[in-house]
């Protein structure tokens, strides 16, 4: 993203910041929130929130970037390096999808389908970190559970996205910054 001396690129470059923040702190909130004990590995991922919006806003690109910034921050803040992995895997299995049927689809997806796909690759790619760590594939018995933790988080994320987009798209703040797909 240049800024050099274009405010429009200042604004998206603020938006897109105050969006990490958000998602960061949410990120250490829901470490507060017990759903692990029910489904280890399990999380509300509130954070997603803002990632969708990002991505329904302003598109892949500026949405990846929060991503690593949401993902490096929490991580520093509440993990290790192991931490990260689970973390960014997830992160990037989720982005992939929702990036594709949204760039491709949009008008064929809503944002709860698009969130629900997208914590389930969140899920795929947490999976595929653990099978890493511990060096076994017997980890993906667990997909089951795991996807149905996704696809009711995912109709929370999407439910709540969809209300907060439709608030920011009120606002004149978005104005010439939003871009298709």
């Amino acid at each position: 993203m240049r800024l050099s001396h274009d405010p429009q690129a200042l604004r998206k470059l603020v938006v897109i910041s105050i969006f990490a923040a958000l998602a960061t702190v949410l990120g250490i909130l829901e470490t507060l929130i017990p759903l692990a004990v029910t489904i280890p590995g399990a999380k509300l991922g509130l954070g997603n929130i803002l990632v969708l919006a990002c991505l329904w806003l302003f598109g892949g690109k500026d949405a990846l970037w929060l991503i690593v910034i949401k993902t490096l921050l929490t991580a520093f803040l509440l993990g290790s390096f192991s931490t990260f992995l689970f973390s960014i895997l997830g992160a990037l299995g989720s982005f992939a999808i929702m990036f594709v049927m949204l760039r491709f689809a949009r008008d064929e997806f809503s944002l709860i389908s698009v969130s629900i796909l997208g914590g389930i690759g969140h899920n795929l790619g947490q999976l595929s970190a653990a099978s890493i760590v511990l060096g076994t594939t017997r980890i993906y018995y667990y997909l089951p559970f795991l996807l149905a933790a996704g696809v009711v988080t995912g109709v929370f994320v999407g439910l709540a996205a969809k209300h907060l987009i439709a608030a920011l798209e009120r606002l004149n703040l978005f104005e010439g910054l939003k871009q298709p797909g």
